[in-house]
């Protein structure tokens, strides 16, 4: 597989990967709820969840890291601050969208004037 190939791939898994765990963050539906439907009665299955998304998603960051590939374009500077840490915790759920919120605040006051 020639790298433009490989990089496009790995784009890709890393955006599902992303996806699913900002999926998580939402309380949303996710594969892994299909996995275990049994399971989502039960209020430490949406921490699970996420903690199952969160090593997902840097697994697929530390198989494109030892790729040499580029990955972290889909990332605000401060998810890939997160990402590198590696440490999934409140502070992660708490803050993963903060700076996109706070760009689209900025968009829409700029759109008004």
């Amino acid at each position: 597989m020639d790298n433009n190939k490989l990089q496009s791939y790995f784009e890709q898994k890393l955006s599902l990967a992303k996806n699913q765990f900002e999926r998580t963050i939402d309380c949303k539906h996710t594969e892994f709820d299909d996995l275990y439907p049994y399971m989502t009665e039960q209020p430490q299955f949406f921490w699970y969840k996420r903690y199952v998304a969160w090593q997902e998603l840097l697994t697929i960051v530390h198989t494109v890291k030892d790729l040499e590939l580029e990955w972290q374009q889909p990332f605000t500077d401060k998810q890939i601050a997160f990402v590198e840490s590696k440490v999934m915790d409140a502070k992660v759920l708490d803050n993963w969208y903060e700076e996109q919120e706070e760009e689209a605040e900025k968009e829409q006051s700029s759109q008004q004037e």
